[in-house]
């Protein structure tokens, strides 16, 4: 019957094989059957979850059971150790309540409403009490003894239906039938199991690393596991204080060195405090002593101090004279000239090659070649002397022949000396060209295509020069030249 405070039962059912209801599946007092495995479960009003029944045998051993007499009830216990038969009884009569704790009697009028007949089933009245449930409006009568009833949601109930290897009989739900474990496997974990079928099912063996496990079993104390090449794991050998792991690379195993004094000290500073390695990017603090070949990025205004020698690619100065750092950023010939202090006139800064001078006083220079200066802004600079250029046979002249004379010795032959076309040499105008002639025999003096007058005849072509005279031609337009002298016809 139904009574204030119970709930009917509910039973669910799975055929899938070692399922067990979550906590989280189940309402307290609600079943739950495994038809795979034969096994009934329950969740109690803890919210524990637990097996009640099962077709398979339960290991066990009772060791001694008793009853204590509390909270309404009393017991005795025959063969307590052996195949003990529990009774339970109580003094209570009536119908019974708990308050939590214990069971005491129920009041009439009071926890309950008294049934109107004594074949009638209570429900709560929703005034504290209880009333009769009418068959068919408040409950689904039991089609036979053997039907367990369960709430269909419409405020009344309908027959459970009984399951594959279930019977329910005389109040009880028994598994029947079904089947156990046939077999199990581990797969490629590296576990091997047991044979049992039923009960617990153990396995045995190492996890291999393909299912996160070592595969190992022992290992090295003090050691610590790598790779190897096949992808399996090994224990290196015992780490000494203070050493430190290297790589070796694929398929090598990796080795131990053993740490220089402070070292490992040192990998537990922090970066950037005194005692810390320096990292790219870190301070590098104040060293005591080290090599800065390969340094960059050193800020020389605040990083370098001292004079860097000469023999180190430096100067050996600290500073620069007024105005040589001017210079140095701007090389012109003003800033030079401030720069230096014992410079003698002013201008632009000369070289060798073809410099141009403003009013220059040279001085007294030990040599040099004056051909291209003039005297006055035209005239050519002359000699003091006639410089000679002495020959024994016919010549042409050149352009260093300008100013000079030509001297035919005593004793060398006919010779024809030729003044060449302002074409081919182009003696400025004005050029003197002196011809004297030693020897026994005459010599010609000859012109090419330009014209060469006789003075005061006028006439033109080659003239003959006598043993003892002397000649001069002097040019006067750029291809005209006169020519007077002594012995000269």
């Amino acid at each position: 019957m139904a009574a204030s405070g119970f709930t009917p039962i509910r039973l669910y059912s799975t055929s899938t094989a070692l399922a067990v209801p979550l906590a989280a599946n189940l309402a307290a007092g609600e079943l739950a059957i495994n038809t795979n495995d034969g096994k009934l479960y329950f969740k109690n009003s803890s919210g524990v979850v637990t097996l009640i029944a099962s077709t398979a045998a339960v290991p066990g051993t009772v060791q001694s059971v008793s009853v204590t007499t509390a909270n309404g009830f009393a017991g005795t216990v025959a063969t307590a150790t052996t195949t003990p038969a529990i009774t339970v009884s109580t003094t209570i009569t009536g119908v019974l309540k708990g308050n939590g704790t214990a069971i005491s009697a129920a009041t009439s009028g009071t926890d309950y409403a008294p049934a109107t007949s004594g074949t009638s089933i209570l429900k709560g009245n929703g005034s504290g009490g209880f009333s009769n449930a009418a068959s068919g409006t408040d409950y689904a009568p039991a089609t036979s003894g053997t039907s367990i009833l369960y709430g269909n949601g419409s405020g009344g109930f309908s027959n459970v239906t009984i399951g594959t290897n279930l019977t329910f009989s005389a109040g009880t739900l028994n598994a029947t039938g079904g089947t156990g474990v046939t077999s199990f496997t581990a797969g490629t974990t590296g576990f091997t199991p047991s044979t049992a079928t039923t009960g617990a099912v153990t396995l045995a063996g190492t996890l291999a690393v393909a299912n996160g496990g070592t595969g190992l079993t022992t290992g090295t104390s003090g050691g610590i596991l790598a790779y190897t090449a096949t992808g399996t794991l090994a224990s290196s050998a015992l780490l000494a204080a203070n050493d430190l792991m290297i790589g070796g690379g694929a398929g090598v195993a990796p080795s131990t060195t053993t740490t220089g004094t402070g070292v490992v000290t040192a990998l537990g500073v922090n970066t950037g405090t005194a005692g810390a390695f320096v990292v790219n990017g870190g301070a590098l603090g104040t060293p005591s002593s080290g090599t800065a070949t390969n340094l960059t990025g050193l800020p020389l205004s605040t990083g370098v101090t001292g004079t860097l020698p000469v023999a180190n690619g430096g100067t050996g100065i600290t500073s620069f004279g007024t105005g040589v750092a001017t210079w140095l950023g701007t090389p012109s010939s003003a800033n030079l000239a401030a720069a230096v202090t014992d410079e003698t006139g002013s201008g632009s800064l000369v070289f060798a090659t073809s410099p141009t001078l403003v009013t220059p006083i040279l001085g007294t220079p030990t040599s040099g070649t004056l051909s291209n200066c003039t005297v006055d802004g035209t005239d050519s600079v002359g000699f003091r002397n006639i410089p000679q250029n002495a020959q024994t046979g016919s010549y042409t002249m050149v352009l260093a022949d300008s100013g000079k004379h030509i001297y035919h010795a005593v004793g060398a032959g006919a010779a024809t000396y030729t003044i060449p076309a302002n074409s081919s040499v182009a003696y400025a105008i004005g050029t003197a060209i002196t011809f004297i002639n030693l020897s026994t025999t005459s010599i010609s003096i000859a012109i090419t295509t330009d014209t060469m007058y006789l003075s005061s005849a006028g006439t033109t072509g080659t003239r003959t020069l006598a043993q003892y005279g002397s000649a001069t031609a002097i040019k006067i337009t750029s291809t005209t030249w006169l020519i007077s002298g002594s012995g000269l016809t």
